[in-house]
Formats: structure tokens, C-alpha cells, sequence
């Protein structure tokens, strides 16, 4: 039954479901960030520092240490970033579904009050045409 909420319900449910959307794939980015977060801890344990070598071995070690430390912080950023995306989405999600949940609430008020007239009008009709018809029948002499 279409009511004067139709369109905005549906135009409510379009962005929630967009926000559903983007909420999916900023937990999805979240996850990925989350693993490349543990592949990069890792990484970092199993490199092992040499024993004895030159002081070539040594250094090269050691930027290696730092190179994989800067991975570490910056997928440690893309985590972080990754948390507030999704705060961000669910805020946006949580939003979205109220103002869905407001504007069906109102058309299911509407359709109640509408069916609620329709059957106030049918009683009226059917008492009305048995009003006629209980007088029809006494004018024409046929009610004893």
C-alpha cells in the first residue's frame, strides 16, 4: 500500500543498505590490515642476527632490523586508521537505520490509520445499504 512515506522509506533503506556496504568493506580493510600487522611482527622474529661476519653483515642486519620496524608502524598506522574507518562506518550505519527505522515506523502508522478508515467506512457502507434495505422492505409492506 503506498503511503506518503513510500518514497522515503525506500530512499531510507537505499542508504542504509549503501551504509551496510561500506561498513562491510571497511571491516574487510580492517582485517587485511590486521594481518599484514602480523605477517610484519613476524617477519620481524624470524630474522636471525648473525653470530660472527664481517661488520658489513652486521649493519646490513641492522637496517634491516629498522626497515622492518618501519613496516611495523606503518601497517601498526593502517590498523589504527583502519579501527577509526569502521567507528566511523558503524557511527554512519547506526545513524542510517534510525532514520530507516523512523520513516517505516510512520508509514506503518499510516497504512494502521488508513486500513483503520477503510474499515470504519465499510461498517458505515454496510450499515447504510441494510438501513435502506430494512426500510425498502417496510415501505413495500413485505416486514410483517
Amino acid at each position: 500500500m503506498k503511503t506518503r512515506y513510500s518514497s522515503l522509506v525506500s530512499i531510507k533503506k537505499d542508504a542504509m543498505q549503501k551504509s551496510e556496504g561500506v561498513l562491510q568493506e571497511a571491516l574487510a580493510t580492517l582485517h587485511n590490515a590486521e594481518e599484514a600487522y602480523a605477517d610484519a611482527l613476524r617477519a620481524l622474529q624470524n630474522i636471525t642476527t648473525p653470530q660472527s661476519g664481517k661488520i658489513v653483515q652486521f649493519l646490513s642486519y641492522r637496517q634491516l632490523l629498522d626497515a622492518q620496524r618501519r613496516v611495523i608502524e606503518e601497517t601498526k598506522e593502517w590498523v589504527s586508521f583502519a579501527g577509526s574507518q569502521v567507528k566511523q562506518a558503524q557511527e554512519s550505519l547506526k545513524k542510517a537505520m534510525m532514520e530507516y527505522e523512523k520513516f517505516n515506523y510512520l508509514e506503518v502508522e499510516e497504512i494502521k490509520r488508513i486500513i483503520k478508515q477503510q474499515k470504519l467506512q465499510e461498517a458505515k457502507d454496510l450499515d447504510e445499504i441494510a438501513l435502506l434495505t430494512f426500510t425498502k422492505k417496510s415501505s413495500t409492506g413485505a416486514f410483517l
